[in-house]
């Protein structure tokens, strides 16, 4: 059984200025048996071992809140870029269309709950950094909790970053106006700040769990999440190192690809970093995940948003294994038995967010799908793109056809380093499609998002579209001292 982590107890912070702050939650030893919501005071809190390890569980549960994986995630990072279409229907959050035009204002709403959402994490992360040192507990446990605090911060900023580039950095809870209200970080400064906490996380962090504790974050998800941190400033030689650390640790590819996106799939031999979720009866919303719903098939599993585009169907390779678990079409029967409608209103779905109608659930349509945010795979596609750029072919040539093999392709024998760096990037494409919402910020750092995206009809505008605009709220409320990205 999965383990999920989530709210069951809110507390209110105050909104200050610029960054809006979320309250603290807490679960249960079981993980299951849900408390009664209440209210309290943060001072009332943080007194005992129990306090310190709700704390860091409600970090986790606030990871699937609607602002960190639902239509805010998805509008910035796939819908945006050349795999995925708004779908639904004609009219049905016609918002998102803004996104995936590259029309997209300072005012939108979306913007602003993705912000809102993230920084809510990291106010969660500061709460435990500020307050689980004082508590007296098991030493080795209080030092697992903050190295976990960090890898989600990390995780939070990283996502930030790569949005809007330089933002604000928190690094404990405000005390004073000025710090309540910061400008905005370089992005440099807030990549600096992400590789010190994923250093610090990764060198107190377990290699495993126990299986009570299976999804929280781990010395190989640390070291995974810093080599993509890396790889996104074109640090090669650290991201070498980094991933060639990580295929030691005893990862390696489930031998169907298929097989990672079925429920019984979750928190494989494959995976290094899911975000739990499971529905629990009584808790609709606290523990289970609308990832799935939204993209589920209209009419039948849930909204229907992100359809997958002609032109990711086109990029998979005759033989791609792939494909079929990627893209669910209209009239298809899948493993599990469901027929898609012919009638349904989009000719093609998600279908790494499909959850069989067998599941049943109280809470409305199915929602028990983690999203998978870090596999093995990706660390070898990692790797092999290291390998690459350093000169090393063979070694990437390697790491790249384990993921090939994996997927039915024949191997590649033999290619330039050119060559082999479209190949990297045409695999990750294709292997990691409509999965962690990388695609957008792939083509951004590999310097051809105009290029593809102009391609596929989009309005994207060199030197202003590789971020998104910052919030007007934000600004609003920090009294002009947050700037605007240049263009918007």
């Amino acid at each position: 059984m999965k383990n999920i982590f989530y709210n069951t107890k809110r507390r209110s912070l105050v909104l200050v200025c610029a960054l809006a702050l979320g309250g603290l939650g807490a679960c249960d030893d079981s993980f299951l048996d849900v408390e009664p919501e209440g209210s309290g005071r943060a001072s009332d809190f943080f007194n005992s071992q129990q306090d310190a390890l709700e704390a860091v569980n409600s970090m986790y549960g606030n990871l699937r809140e609607w602002n960190n994986i639902a239509f805010a995630w998805l509008a910035v990072s796939t819908i945006t870029s050349d795999n995925a279409e708004k779908g639904s229907v004609p009219g049905d959050a016609g918002f998102l269309d803004d996104f995936d035009d590259f029309t997209v204002t300072s005012t939108e709403g979306q913007l602003n709950g993705f912000w809102v959402g993230q920084y809510q994490g990291i106010n969660l992360t500061n709460q435990v950094l500020a307050n689980v040192p004082d508590i007296e507990m098991d030493e080795q446990l209080k030092a697992r909790l903050l190295a976990e605090a960090k890898f989600i911060r990390a995780y939070h900023y990283f996502n930030l970053v790569r949005v809007f580039g330089g933002v604000p950095i928190v690094s404990k809870l405000p005390e004073t106006l000025e710090e309540a209200n910061p400008p905005r970080a370089t992005k440099e400064e807030v990549y600096n700040f992400i590789i010190s906490d994923l250093q610090e996380a990764a060198a107190v962090l377990p290699v495993s769990y126990d299986a009570a504790n299976v999804g929280r974050a781990t010395k190989g998800a640390a070291l995974g999440m810093l080599a993509k941190v890396q790889l996104y400033q074109e640090n090669w030689q650290e991201v070498l190192n980094l991933t060639e650390q990580v295929m030691s640790m005893g990862y390696s590819l489930t031998p169907s690809y298929a097989d990672i996106f079925t429920l019984s799939g979750e928190n494989n031999i494959e995976s290094i970093f899911e975000i739990q979720a499971m529905t629990i009866p009584g808790n609709c919303g606290a523990s289970n995940s609308q990832w799935a719903e939204v993209q589920g098939v209209r009419e039948q599993f849930g909204w229907g948003f992100v359809e997958p585009t002609e032109d990711l169907v086109n990029a998979f390779e005759e033989g791609d294994e792939r494909m079929e678990a990627t893209i669910l079409f209209r009239g298809e029967v899948t493993p599990a038995g469901d027929k898609i409608k012919e009638t349904v209103p989009n000719p093609r779905y998600n279908q790494k967010a499909y959850v069989p109608g067998s599941v049943t659930t109280e809470c409305g349509y199915a929602k028990d799908q983690n999203i998978r945010i870090l596999r093995f795979a990706e660390v070898l596609l990692m790797h092999a793109e290291a390998a690459n750029e350093l000169g090393m072919i063979e070694e990437a040539l390697e790491s790249v056809n384990r993921v090939r093999e994996r997927a039915g392709l024949e191997p590649i024998a033999s290619a330039t380093q050119e060559e082999l760096r479209n190949i990297i990037w045409h695999e990750r494409r294709v292997e990691l499609a409509l999965e962690n919402g990388d695609r957008f910020f792939d083509l951004v750092r590999q310097g051809r998002a105009g290029e593809v995206l102009r391609a596929q009809g989009k309005q994207f505008k060199d030197g202003v579209n590789e971020v998104m605009p910052i919030p007007q709220q934000q600004i609003s409320l920090s009294e002009g001292v947050l700037t605007q990205n240049p263009g918007y």
